[in-house]
């Protein structure tokens, strides 16, 4: 019974790093429209910057702040240069994404070489809370906090506030709120700064228990749209509820069949597609 709430709740602290991802490309999609395949570089981005910046300066919040904030700029600089260009172009989105995915790890091949980094932690987020016979490390109960606080933030944001309301009706019906002269592009702008904010963020606060290489980007993309496809598109709940379900499978195949743990993952992905491809609470995106 200990061991099994253990690993659930490495799972539930894991899903919560891929809740912060996928949250946003949730969102983004949902929104505009756009698959943002340089998403999980922006984690990559986010948590690279954040092990450097760490070194200049003492102070872990103020660090993954500024992860995040590298990362929104970085989303918000594509977004405007080159995305908004590319307007209902979905083939031409994908491949300029997926052509930042290679230039970013290759940027980050370049300057930091092909070596893993593992993030540090400050004294008071060290050490292990006693579970019964075993011990679970404090800063993976920290994760587990942030996240829930940032899903119950975002979930007020999108269903209690005006621009929750604008954002949940643009993904309905882009020209209603065009023609009730809402800055749709200004709305798309700040929604996609505030996804790539919370990837590098991510990026940062996971790199204790994750790690940073070169070629993380890609496969952190592949675990947060399959968050996305379970939960369903545009959804924060939606997307929380897939976020655990991943990261508690994870956890859970990777003690009990390792071999065999991430066939677990793609195959709750593949029954999702076939039974309910709109996701657990998700809506058509178009």
């Amino acid at each position: 019974m200990e061991d099994a709430l253990r690993i659930s709740l490495v799972g539930i602290s894991y899903g919560l790093i891929l809740f912060l991802i996928a949250s946003g490309l949730s969102i983004i999609f949902g929104l505009m429209g756009v698959l943002n395949l340089t998403h999980g570089s922006l984690y990559m981005l986010g948590a690279f910057i954040g092990l450097y910046v760490g070194r200049q300066i003492d102070n872990f919040w103020l660090v993954a702040f500024i992860s995040g904030l590298a990362a929104g700029l970085f989303g918000l600089l594509l977004e405007k240069v080159f995305i908004s260009r590319l307007h209902k172009q979905m083939n031409e989105q994908m491949l300029l994404t997926l052509g930042f995915v290679y230039i970013l790890a290759n940027v980050v091949l370049w300057v930091w070489g092909p070596y893993g980094y593992s993030g540090s932690l400050p004294s008071y987020m060290r050490g292990s809370v006693a579970l019964g016979r075993l011990s679970f490390p404090v800063y993976r109960f920290v994760l587990i906090i942030i996240g829930i606080m940032i899903a119950a933030a975002l979930w007020w944001l999108q269903e209690k506030t005006r621009i929750g309301a604008v954002v949940r009706a643009g993904m309905d019906n882009k020209q209603m709120i065009m023609g009730l002269g809402i800055n749709y592009d200004l709305v798309c702008s700040e929604i996609f700064f505030s996804g790539a904010f919370l990837a590098g963020f991510a990026g940062f606060i996971g790199a204790p228990i994750i790690g940073a290489q070169s070629e993380m980007g890609f496969p952190i993309l592949l675990l947060a749209m399959i968050v996305v496809v379970i939960g369903g598109v545009g959804r924060v709940e939606g997307t929380f509820m897939g976020a655990l379900i991943v990261g508690i499978l994870d956890s859970l195949g990777k003690i009990y069949f390792p071999d065999f743990a991430i066939f677990a993952v793609y195959f709750i992905f593949v029954v999702t597609i076939l039974l309910r491809p709109e996701g657990i609470l998700g809506r058509k995106p178009f």
